[in-house]
């Protein structure tokens, strides 16, 4: 089997890491991949580090290209729109992101040219069938975690780590004004991996989420988690059994976090039960079988 993997984003963020996850994932279970992505990009050149075949994305590289593949795999929207017009085999997306599809006729025609959706979550699924996608040609595959070598240290008296990010969707300005409430130092990270090594809990409060991939590192790493109850969250955090759960209201984030520091016990349970979660579910193999699968369906279709 042959796929073609196309990526247009600019940054090293959530769903470039799972597309690196794949491409090796896929490489060891014996698919052959190419990637179509910016040249420029950290994922264009962390790929071809790994030695996997990377071309700039364009509308002609995919056309060219995808005569050779047996099928194409879009993981983001740019790439969607590539794909159903110049892809010349059948193809995939991948959905992460939690807002609705947009209605207009554009984005019905689009839509209509995939074969399949691979839904990063239950909630990003049910987003898809409401804006009409048949529940028949969704699959529901999880994005994975690694946390590498490295595993936190939980300590209490640690700081609370949260994403230093300026996105409007994601909740930096919530978990200012929570941390003042309760008087909680958080560190705001640009490098999970080595903050989350001593961390009294990972704080993340967004607006919007696909699952959390950010929230499952954490959990993999050993450190509770307190994450906003919104769109794929929950389901990444068992619905409240490994990690705490909260409205995104400053009152209500800093009672979460005095929670998590108050009580010692709940938070060696949040670890556990994060952990075995990661496990269970949110694997690189269980993500490469779910996504083979899919692969599956679509060329049998």
């Amino acid at each position: 089997m042959r796929i073609l993997h196309v990526d247009t984003g600019r940054e090293m963020r959530g769903g470039q890491r799972q597309v690196l996850f794949l491409l090796k994932g896929m490489q060891a279970a014996g698919v052959d991949s190419m990637l179509l992505a910016r040249p420029e990009s950290p994922l264009a050149q962390s790929a071809a580090q790994a030695g996997f075949a990377v071309l700039p994305v364009s509308a002609w590289n995919l056309c060219v290209h995808s005569k050779a593949a047996d099928l194409v795999h879009a993981h983001d929207a740019r790439a969607h729109t590539l794909a159903a017009c110049a892809s010349r085999v059948p193809f995939v997306v991948s959905r992460r992101v939690a807002f609705p599809v947009k209605d207009s006729l554009a984005s019905r025609w689009k839509y209509r040219r995939a074969l399949r959706f691979l839904a990063v979550s239950q909630f990003v699924a049910a987003e898809l069938e409401r804006a009409g996608v048949s529940k028949e040609s969704i699959d529901i595959v999880y994005d994975c975690t690694e946390s590498g070598d490295e595993v936190g240290e939980w300590r209490v008296e640690s700081p609370a780590v949260a994403l230093a990010t300026h996105d409007p969707l994601k909740g930096r300005d919530l978990i200012t004004q929570a941390a003042q409430l309760v008087g909680i130092p958080v560190k705001y990270s640009d490098n999970l991996q080595r903050d989350l090594q001593h961390a009294s809990m990972f704080v993340y409060i967004t607006r919007s989420e696909g699952l959390g991939s950010a929230a499952l590192f954490a959990m993999a790493m050993g450190i509770p988690v307190i994450g906003s109850n919104v769109g794929g969250l929950p389901e990444a955090l068992a619905w409240g059994e490994a990690g705490l759960l909260t409205a995104n209201e400053p009152s209500e984030i800093a009672r979460a976090m005095q929670r998590m520091r108050d009580d010692s016990a709940l938070a060696q349970t949040l670890i556990e039960q994060g952990k075995r979660r990661v496990a269970d579910h949110f694997t690189v193999q269980r993500m490469v079988n779910g996504t083979r699968e899919s692969y599956r369906r679509a060329l049998a279709g």
